[in-house]
């Protein structure tokens, strides 16, 4: 995504790989963009602020990569069950 980013603005780029392909991928090189929710459960559940500062940073990478690249990145609406009735669980 990020190389394919660079040429397409003119940008003389090369990418390298340690091994075989893919064989390093970690959360870093996700395909998925997520604006941290299990964190946030955390940092409302903690009252944690540095959870939440985690949260805040990732939502507005996400924003930046959407505004910048958004031939890149498409939102996937997300459905999460819960077997919770009330609203303090």
């Amino acid at each position: 995504g990020v190389a394919l980013d660079a040429a397409t603005r003119g940008l003389k780029t090369a990418l390298l790989e340690a091994e075989d392909f893919s064989s390093g991928t970690s959360s870093k090189s996700t395909k998925l963009i997520h604006g941290g929710v299990r964190y946030l459960e955390l940092a409302v559940k903690r009252l944690d602020w540095e959870q939440y500062q985690l949260v805040r940073e990732a939502l507005h990478e996400r924003e930046n990569l959407m505004l910048i690249g958004p031939h890149l990145s498409t939102s996937l609406p997300i459905l999460l069950p819960s077997t919770c009735i009330h609203a303090r669980c």
